[in-house]
C-alpha cells in the first residue's frame, strides 16, 4: 500500500526527532524538500544526521547497513524505508562517479555544500522549517538550475551531472544558469568516462519530461547532441 505524502513526511519527522532526542541533529535533505517545495509528488526521503551509522543502529531496531562506508544505511520505520546519511565531505573523484574519501563531519552546511544544485541543498528540520545557505529557494522561485559552487568543479567530480541538469530543466521547465551551460559546454567530452548504463537512466527521464523542448534546445546548445 502506497503511503500519501503527508504520511510519508509525518514519519520522516517522526525519525528525525528520534535521532534528536538521543541528542543528535538531523533533517530531511535532498530531493525530497525541493519536491516538497515545489508541491510534486515525493516517493522517498532521505535524512542527513550527525550521528555516525553505528548509532543510528542503536536508535532504531531495524537498521540495513547499505552503504556504511559512506556513512549511509537505509531506517525502517513503521515498514517505510529512510536512508539515513551521516554529514560528510568528499574528496577527488578519480573514477568520475565515487569520491575517492569521505569524512564524517558535523556541520550540516559543509554536508550541503557537497551536493550538486542548489534546489538539492535545502534542508528541513523536523518543525519543517528551511535550512538554505546556498539560496536554493531563491533559485526555485526564479526556476534557475544552479550549481553549488563552481560549476565546473561539480562537473568533473561526476560528468553525470551535466545529464542530470539536463534532466531536470526537462522535468521542472527551469533555465540552466549561464555558468551551467559554458560548464556543460566545457567538460562534456568527460561524458566518455562514464557508464552507459548510467547516461540512459538520465536520458530516458529527460526523454519523458513535460519540458523537454526546453531540454532539447539546451543539449543542442552545450554540444550534448550535435
Amino acid at each position: 500500500m502506497k503511503i500519501m505524502k503527508a504520511e510519508l513526511l509525518k514519519l520522516a519527522q517522526q525519525v528525525v526527532q528520534e535521532i534528536r532526542s538521543c541528542g543528535f541533529q538531523a533533517y530531511i535533505v535532498g530531493g525530497a524538500v525541493r519536491d516538497l517545495l515545489l508541491g510534486r509528488t515525493v516517493d522517498d526521503i532521505d535524512i542527513a544526521t550527525s550521528a555516525y551509522p553505528d548509532q543510528i543502529q542503536k536508535i532504531f531496531p531495524k537498521v540495513i547497513p547499505t552503504g556504511i562506508e559512506h556513512g549511509t544505511v537505509l531506517v525502517r520505520y513503521q515498514s517505510t524505508s529512510f536512508e539515513v546519511t551521516t554529514f560528510r565531505t568528499e574528496t577527488s573523484y578519480s573514477d568520475f562517479r565515487r569520491p575517492d574519501a569521505v569524512s564524517f563531519v558535523t556541520d550540516l552546511k559543509e554536508d550541503l555544500a557537497r551536493r550538486d544544485f542548489t534546489m538539492n541543498a535545502i534542508a528541513m528540520d523536523q518543525s519543517l522549517q528551511l535550512i538554505d545557505p546556498y539560496h536554493g529557494q531563491t533559485d526555485i522561485n526564479n526556476k534557475l538550475i544552479r550549481t553549488v559552487g563552481r560549476a565546473q568543479e561539480r562537473f568533473l567530480e561526476d560528468p553525470l551531472r551535466m545529464m542530470r541538469a539536463i534532466r531536470f530543466q526537462s522535468q521542472l521547465g527551469f533555465e540552466l544558469a549561464a555558468e551551467v551551460l559554458q560548464a556543460i559546454d566545457d567538460n562534456r567530452k568527460w561524458l566518455e568516462k562514464i557508464a552507459v548504463e548510467r547516461i540512459a537512466v538520465e536520458w530516458e527521464k529527460t526523454l519523458k519530461g513535460t519540458y523537454f523542448h526546453d531540454a532539447k534546445q539546451s543539449l543542442f546548445r552545450t554540444g550534448l547532441v550535435n
